[in-house]
């Protein structure tokens, strides 16, 4: 009987990870649904910014108040975990607190007390994040798009933190003999009291429950990431790797249509000539996007990555004049329809059965895209480089080439540029009448 806590924490650490294996293993295999894209570019720059973005948060603080209250959450949070060590190696192996068997008492109980006053810290700044979530209500967190799920999935996050903090700093205030060190209880020692009235078998049950409660609050949370924005706390890394190198406003043209255009201004092309063998394979299957699928790996990832903060919709010109478009709401969308189609794929034994929709037109309408100034100022503002812009080009140029359904003031613009050389409505023989004047 004295193996059975250790026997029932393995079966709970393996169902657990287990589970979360699981679903990363959904997540790959959506993200592949889209088209690869090289990016074994310029690897000391892309690690550069992930030592910069993603692990020193830089452009999180540009907005100082946000991105510091974000760090500390942050490093509070990743730190602390790192006791979650001693809890699987005590949960295993049947010890308590292994780390003062191999650590020196001082070397300990710095590590512990820098974990609760980080605890502390964590605990304020997510009262803070509730309270300007919930009771200021900035504008940024109260458009349409973060109703119903996404306000519930940003709130349970911060009731998940507060709740694993409390428990942490609980088990280490009844924890009788590591308060007795009286060494590293920096914040528990004012929590302690609070259980002075208790025997030491009361204070060892409490202890245990804590201990206990915080380790499969850990897993839950855990499993929980793969439905809720905060899976970017595992993706910010890889999708800043991955992230685009190339200058803002730079579009990735087609090989195909540049091809088709520099033929078109040869003056010695040969119109009727066959096309050069393996030419046919330059040409897409499809020109844009129209569902997740024509879409590339790294904006499959993009949309799990995205943390629903809203700055690139607060930065959006178009959202700011009333424009239907939000970024954000572009990378939810993609998000959600990506998911729709992986449980296709679950139901349908592997293989996706066309369900009659899609993300242009069911997720996100024209509207929306041609709403879009192409600014790159959601690019220039997602923490984590997230690139909604690419995803509304890349549905822009299905409408265009695949459906001819741009505006006319687009097709005006594309007849002038056709007929005059331009894009205004003037004869190429009159276009220096203006010095005449």
């Amino acid at each position: 009987m004295t193996y059975l806590p250790n026997i029932l924490f393995a079966i709970t650490l393996i169902i657990g990870i287990g589970y979360f294996t699981k679903n990363v293993k959904k997540l790959i295999r959506n993200i592949k649904l889209g088209h690869d894209v090289d990016a074994s570019d310029n690897k000391s720059q892309r690690w550069k910014n992930v030592i910069n973005i993603a692990l020193g948060q830089s452009k999180m603080v540009r907005r100082p108040i946000s991105g510091l209250l974000h760090v500390v959450v942050y490093v509070g949070f990743i730190i602390i975990n790192i006791e979650v060590l001693e809890i699987i190696i005590d949960g295993l192996f049947g010890t308590h607190r292994i780390g003062l068997k191999v650590l020196p008492v001082s070397v300990y109980g710095f590590l512990i007390g820098t974990f609760e006053v980080l605890a502390c810290l964590v605990l304020i700044t997510v009262i803070v994040f509730w309270i300007r979530r919930n009771v200021l209500k900035l504008a940024r967190f109260m458009k349409s798009e973060m109703t119903g799920w996404p306000k519930t999935d940003g709130n349970l996050i911060l009731y998940f933190e507060v709740v694993l903090m409390t428990l942490f700093l609980v088990m280490n205030a009844t924890d009788v003999e590591f308060q007795s060190l009286n060494s590293g209880n920096v914040i528990s020692q004012y929590i302690a009291p609070w259980f002075s009235g208790l025997t030491e078998g009361t204070l060892h049950i409490i202890e245990r429950g804590a201990w206990w409660l915080h380790i499969i609050g850990i897993l839950i949370f855990l499993n929980y990431l793969y439905f809720s924005k905060h899976l970017h706390i595992i993706l910010a890394f890889p999708n800043v790797y991955f992230g685009g190198l190339n200058p803002q406003g730079q579009f990735n043209n087609l090989d195909a249509v540049t091809k088709e255009v520099k033929l078109m201004m040869d003056p010695d092309a040969d119109p009727f000539a066959a096309p050069a063998e393996g030419a046919e394979d330059d040409i897409p299957a499809k020109f844009g996007a129209s569902d997740v699928q024509d879409l590339s790996q790294i904006q499959l990832l993009n949309a799990y990555t995205c943390t629903e903060c809203g700055r690139c919709t607060s930065a959006c010109p178009a959202n700011l004049t009333g424009k239907k478009l939000s970024p954000r709401k572009i990378m939810m969308d993609t998000r959600d329809r990506l998911e729709e189609v992986g449980k296709n794929i679950d139901a349908n034994n592997g293989e996706f059965k066309d369900d009659g929709k899609q993300l242009l037109g069911d997720y996100i309408t024209a509207e929306e895209l041609w709403a879009c100034t192409t600014c790159n100022a959601c690019v220039e503002e997602c923490p984590v480089s997230i690139n909604p812009l690419s995803i509304i080009l890349d549905m822009r140029r299905y409408l265009v080439m695949e459906q001819s359904a741009a505006p006319s003031e687009l097709n005006n613009m594309m007849s002038n540029i056709e007929n005059n050389g331009a894009p205004w409505p003037y004869n190429q023989m009159d276009r220096l009448n203006w010095k005449d004047e």
